[in-house]
């Protein structure tokens, strides 16, 4: 996820009180300590929870690390730093904090216990967001108790290597050891997440040292069957960092300020996120998830109708001529490029029709690949329940003029986390219940349902798709909407 959501970030200093000041409440005790937060409108909230050793100095590009033990009470009633990063262009908050592996838990106010966990992963392409930007409010109404994490993000967290996701199951090992104290059941876990939260989620699908740590996922816009960098390509990348500024060990460059690092991963157009081939990891997801190395768990999986409207939008923000698009998309298929032309004219704003092509077809956000992705869970003998948001009147997550936005990337994330994008309408709101119930049960028993609304199909089929839409709530057709039989003959 990307965008405004990395500015939700309140910082604060971990205070510690002597216990008997604090109300009982809403002091939980944790494997390392008591922690203090708050209690209001039917939940309470924990935030800045310390999960592991802050990952500073020599531990920059360490696994996670144990955290110490406190005494007194954790004062966990405000959100502590987002990690290290930059703010894009388009809207967030810079930071240079590596001390920054804290999670926040939200759970219903009225005691009670056995309830399902569901781990959320931020979005923000591995290289910005907080785990503090989500409200789950909407959620914990329903019954489940929600903790969002924090992880290093760009070269701290992926530079040659996968200390994000190695700080991820960190935060889910907390989970196994803490979640009862919170109401919760440590054996009904979700791990779920958006965008580079959601390729996440599929690599912890197929890595070893996940085993048991969550027991149902949902991977929301990035298919599993999209490729992950390899462990070359990412030690290419360390190797050009470190030459950019100017060091020839791992020694030199653990003492570059995070600053410098930052700034010049970005020169050098770092890229981040897991990297296949490694401990962590061993294969690619889509060849784990086929060979059957992956955990047998329920999966929710699913998209947006116009993924890729957001990130065309953002690239031609003063339009797109019929020229210029005729010319992408000739630079892309080369002699076929007549056929897509014919199949996707330019019409009155080619930017949309661009969209439309690369949210079909070729990209990790596609439709297509997104069923492949379901296909292969489905023949490995998952249960897999998929999904379209497709609500073309939804917030945007960048309101640009005279642009229609759709069903773009991220959308559909205002409707299961409080007050994000915007305020939605009577209709979107009753959508918004809907999926909340959705992806609650889901995690409450691996069956999505949702009271009087349409029952869910298990996948087997390209029509097995639910579509969520205000009022169209019910299964599409997505291979024949998104022309999957036309792009399975392209390479």
């Amino acid at each position: 996820m990307i965008g405004r959501l990395s500015t939700v970030v309140v910082a604060a200093l971990a205070l510690l009180a002597p216990s008997a000041s604090a109300d009982p409440a809403t002091v939980v005790r944790t494997d390392a300590g008591a922690v203090r937060g708050t209690s209001a409108d039917g939940v309470r909230l924990f935030q800045g929870i310390p999960f592991a050793a802050p990952p500073v100095g020599a531990l920059r590009w360490q696994d996670p690390r144990p955290v110490r033990r406190w005494h007194g009470v954790y004062d966990a009633t405000a959100p502590r730093s987002q990690c290290a990063q930059l703010a894009p262009a388009y809207g967030g908050v810079t930071t240079y904090e590596e001390d920054c592996l804290y999670l926040n838990v939200t759970t219903p106010a009225r005691r009670g216990s056995h309830r399902p966990v569901m781990v959320w992963l931020h979005g923000g392409s591995n290289l910005t967001g907080s785990g503090s930007a989500y409200d789950a409010a909407k959620l914990v109404a329903r019954g489940v108790v929600v903790v969002t994490v924090n992880y290093r993000l760009g070269p701290m967290g992926w530079l040659g290597g996968n200390y994000g996701l190695a700080d991820q199951q960190a935060a889910l090992r907390w989970v196994q050891r803490n979640a009862r104290a919170f109401g919760g059941d440590p054996r009904n876990v979700t791990l779920f997440g958006e965008s580079a939260g959601a390729i996440d989620t599929c690599a912890h699908l197929t890595s070893p040292s996940a085993k048991r740590l969550f027991h149902k996922a949902i991977p929301q816009s990035y298919s599993c069957a999209a490729p992950v960098r390899t462990a070359d390509g990412a030690a290419t990348e360390k190797a050009r960092l470190a030459t950019a500024v100017g060091c020839g060990d791992d020694a030199c460059l653990v003492a570059v300020p995070a600053k410098t690092l930052l700034e010049q991963y970005a020169a050098i157009g770092g890229s981040a996120g897991p990297v296949a081939g490694t401990r962590l990891l061993p294969r690619q997801p889509a060849d784990a998830i086929a060979g059957g190395h992956v955990h047998r768990v329920p999966i929710m999986h699913g998209n947006t109708r116009d993924e890729m409207r957001l990130f065309v939008g953002l690239t031609y923000p003063a339009g797109l001529t019929a020229e210029r698009y005729t010319a992408v998309i000739t630079a892309t298929y080369g002699d076929r490029a007549p056929e897509v032309l014919a199949r996707y004219p330019a019409g009155a704003d080619p930017r949309l029709a661009l969209a439309a092509v690369q949210s079909d077809h070729g990209t990790a956000l596609a439709t297509c690949t997104h069923l492949t992705a379901y296909r292969l869970f489905a023949r490995a003998g998952l249960p897999v329940y998929a999904y379209q948001f497709a609500d073309r009147s939804a917030p945007p997550l960048i309101d640009l003029p005279n642009y229609d936005e759709g069903a773009e990337h991220a959308t559909e994330l205002t409707y299961l986390w409080q007050d994000l994008l915007g305020e939605l309408t009577p209709a979107q709101e009753t959508l918004s219940a809907a999926m909340a119930d959705y992806w609650t049960s889901f995690a409450d028993s691996g069956r999505p349902s949702s009271g009087n609304n349409p029952p869910w199909p298990r996948f087997h089929h390209a029509d097995d798709v639910l579509g969520l839409a205000p009022g169209a709530v019910h299964p599409v057709d997505v291979a024949a909407q998104s022309n999957c039989t036309f792009w399975s003959r392209f390479p």
